[in-house]
């Protein structure tokens, strides 16, 4: 049991997941901040996989389940029935996807279901590469993060590209966001209720890491999204008509090294990769900082 969290569970014990999985504490917590009055669409993802395999399921809600691309449509299709049907107000509408439904394949649905407006709110579950087909690289990877199609070698250490600010993004849209961990339950099922009390879509993208994507131990899933969260490389916040706050901020700030040396996928980065790295995190810090400082919103 958490302080101030349900304890009725709409994600049901006894799924497939993989030992220390992130991703189903993100969806477990989602639904316990969502509550039952709730339609889940479910792009195609480990999540889709591991909670349903027929004829088997783990969700105590109704439930769809789209492809990788198009789970933002099936969800506007959902409200737009609700709309008719006069129910828009009082049945939530969820879509999750992972990095790589969200980022990549489905950002096009994505970024049509907020310009349109639909009473959806999307969560995208971020573990930062294609787990469910093997660990290929998206557009979330880190650079120099070693997957199975960025390897780490002699001349390329790893992806050679930054992910994409998706958060940002998506506020370009004009909708509410924020990002979430699951090392902070309280703070990530506030910000869910939060998103599904306005009318009109909103995003949330939770910090979720995969022990086998990742290479860490399975009991290590919490200590490293609470590094995550302390090393500033995924600092929690908000974005509210184009205002940026930051919800939580480290006391103390950890190098990040101590995040790094945890996962071997970026076991083989030297001094120079790790230096770059923490500049690019806090120059990423500084940025938030300062859009939080002057409130001139985008």
């Amino acid at each position: 049991m958490i302080l101030g969290l349900s304890e009725e569970e709409l994600l049901e014990f006894g799924h497939n997941a993989c030992a220390g999985c992130g991703e189903a504490l993100a969806a477990r917590y989602v639904m316990k901040a969502a509550g039952k009055n709730t339609i889940v669409v479910n792009a195609t993802g480990c999540l889709e996989v591991f909670s349903t395999p027929y004829p088997q399921t783990a969700w105590k809600v109704p439930w769809i389940h789209g492809a990788f691309e198009n789970a933002s449509a099936i969800a506007s299709g959902v409200d737009i029935a609700l709309e008719k049907l006069g129910k828009r107000k009082n049945v939530n509408v969820l879509a999750f996807g992972g990095d790589g439904s969200t980022f990549d394949i489905g950002f096009q649905a994505l970024s049509g279901m907020a310009e349109r407006g639909h009473n959806v709110c999307y969560v995208c579950y971020d573990n930062e590469a294609y787990m469910n087909t093997g660990i290929q690289r998206s557009g979330a990877t880190p650079k120099y993060a070693a997957t199975t199609t960025s390897p780490a070698g002699k001349k390329v250490p790893g992806k050679t590209e930054y992910a994409k600010p998706m958060p940002f993004i998506m506020a370009s849209h004009g909708i509410y966001v924020a990002t979430a961990s699951i090392a902070y339950p309280q703070d990530l099922t506030r910000k869910v209720k939060k998103a599904l009390s306005i009318d009109g879509p909103s995003y949330i993208q939770i910090f979720n890491s995969c022990p086998l994507g990742w290479k860490h131990k399975f009991n290590l899933g919490i200590k490293i999204a609470e590094l995550a969260y302390k090393t500033n490389i995924f600092p929690l916040y908000e974005i509210e008509k184009g205002i940026v706050t930051i919800s939580k901020k480290p006391v103390q700030k950890t190098p990040i090294l101590e995040y790094l040396k945890l996962q071997g996928r970026f076991k083989h980065l030297g001094e120079k990769e790790i230096k770059e790295v923490q500049e690019s995190v806090d120059a990423k810090w500084e940025k938030l900082l300062k859009l939080e400082e002057t409130k001139m919103g985008f």
